[in-house]
C-alpha cells in the first residue's frame, strides 16, 4: 500500500517510536490521527505536523468508549484509517519473588499485560472492523496493522516476567490475526525491536546508554527511532508482508540481567 493519501492511527504517538513513526507516515502523505494519553505532548506534535496531516485525540487503550472516541475524530478528519500503528506500551521490571521473600502482587503483572497486550488488541479489534467494511484497493489490499512487541518477547531477562509476557503475547497473536483478516486484505506484521533511543533509555545515564550500547553485535549502537519508523513505512508499502514478526534489533541477544 502506498501511504501517500491514505488515512492512518498510530497509537503511542507522544513520544519515541510512535511520534518518529507519526512523523514518517505524514512525510510520506499520509493523514494520521495520533492516540495517546499525554494530551498535551500530542497537541504539539500535532503542530509540528501540522493539523491538516495529523489530528491529536487523547486515547486510553484500555477503554473501548475512549478508542471508540478517537477513531470517529479521526474518521470525521481522515476517512477510515487503513493503516494501524501501534506503539501504545508501558514497561516495569520486578521479579517474581522480591528480596524480601514476597512475592510479585498480581496486580503489577496485570496492569502490564493490560495495556501492552490487551490494550493493543482493543485497538486492532476496534480499527480492524471498520477497515474491512472499506473499498479494497487496486490489488485487494483494504488495510494493514503493525505492532510492536519486543526482543524480551524471546529474551525476557531477570524481572521482566510481565513486560516479556505482554510482548511475548503480540508475537503470537501476528499470525492468527494475519489469518482471521486476511480474507478481507488486511495484513498484520509485527516488529520486535531491540534496545532503541526512547524516553526511557535518554532517562539513563550516558555511561548507561554507552553501556547498553555495546552489548549490541552491530551497529553497536542503540537503535534509532528513525529506523524504526522506516520499517514501519516498509511493511505498509510491502504487501508481500503478513503475517511475519520482524527482529530489528542489530543481533542482540539479552542476557539474563
Amino acid at each position: 500500500m502506498n501511504a501517500n493519501g491514505q488515512a492512518a492511527v498510530v497509537t503511542g504517538a507522544a513520544s519515541g517510536l510512535g511520534a518518529q513513526t507519526a512523523r514518517a507516515l505524514v512525510a510520506a502523505g499520509a493523514r494520521v490521527t495520533l492516540l495517546d494519553v499525554n494530551e498535551s505532548a500530542l497537541h504539539a506534535l500535532a503542530e509540528e505536523l501540522g493539523h491538516g496531516a495529523a489530528r491529536a485525540a487523547r486515547c486510553d487503550i484500555t477503554d473501548a468508549e475512549s478508542v471508540d472516541a478517537a477513531l470517529d475524530a479521526g474518521e470525521r478528519a481522515h476517512g477510515v484509517a487503513r493503516i494501524l500503528v501501534n506503539c501504545a506500551g508501558i514497561g516495569g521490571a520486578k521479579r517474581l519473588v522480591g528480596r524480601d521473600g514476597r512475592a510479585m502482587p498480581q496486580e503489577d503483572f496485570a496492569r502490564i499485560v493490560n495495556v501492552n497486550l490487551l490494550g493493543t488488541f482493543n485497538v486492532i479489534r476496534l480499527a480492524a472492523a471498520r477497515m474491512t467494511g472499506g473499498e479494497p484497493l487496486d490489488d485487494g489490499e483494504r488495510g494493514v496493522i503493525v505492532c510492536t512487541a519486543s526482543v524480551a518477547a524471546y529474551d525476557g531477562q531477570i524481572g521482566q516476567a510481565a513486560y516479556a509476557a505482554s510482548k511475548g503475547g503480540l508475537v503470537s497473536l501476528t499470525l492468527p490475526l494475519a489469518r482471521d483478516l486476511a480474507q478481507y486484505g488486511v495484513r498484520v506484521v509485527t516488529i520486535a525491536p531491540g534496545l532503541f533511543l526512547t524516553p526511557l533509555l535518554y532517562a539513563l545515564p550516558e555511561e548507561t546508554q554507552q553501556s547498553l550500547a555495546q552489548s549490541i553485535p552491530f551497529p553497536k549502537r542503540l537503535g534509532k527511532p528513525e529506523e524504526f519508523a522506516d520499517l514501519a513505512l516498509h511493511i505498509v508499502g510491502n504487501v508481500a508482508l503478513n503475517g511475519e514478526v520482524i527482529r530489528l534489533d542489530g543481533a542482540l541477544r539479552m542476557a539474563p540481567r
